[in-house]
């Protein structure tokens, strides 16, 4: 059965558009290869970091949501330690609480910019 997840990862702040483009498509692809599904992602862009990592202020954050079996989970966060483009990163197990919460955050995103 597959179970839904949410990663948000920081990448490190001197990394071109480009070098962030493939650190994201490693990851997606890391998660369709295992037969999961990518459900939604965000480029949260550069921001300031609450406290200094690895003597940086800022890092580029992006979150992925996804589908995949529980094993994954062990394999991309093994991966995300080993990447040098990676500061932080954290993954957790949605319940159908949080999907649901997920899910009418983006519908509402979407009207909203009909709207406009």
């Amino acid at each position: 059965m597959l179970n839904n997840y949410e990663t948000v990862f920081i990448a490190n702040p001197v990394l071109s558009a480009p070098q962030m483009k493939e650190a994201v498509d490693k990851y997606k692809k890391m998660v369709t290869d295992a037969g999961g599904n990518v459900v939604h992602e965000e480029d949260w862009g550069l921001r300031k970091l609450a406290y200094p990592i690895q003597k940086k202020a800022t890092g580029f954050y992006y979150l992925i949501e996804f589908q995949a079996e529980g094993s994954l989970i062990g394999k991309i966060e093994t991966e995300f330690k080993r990447d040098e483009r990676v500061m932080r990163f954290l993954s957790f197990r949605m319940d159908k609480y949080s999907v649901a919460y997920a899910n009418k955050k983006r519908n509402l995103k979407q009207e909203k910019k009909q709207e406009a």
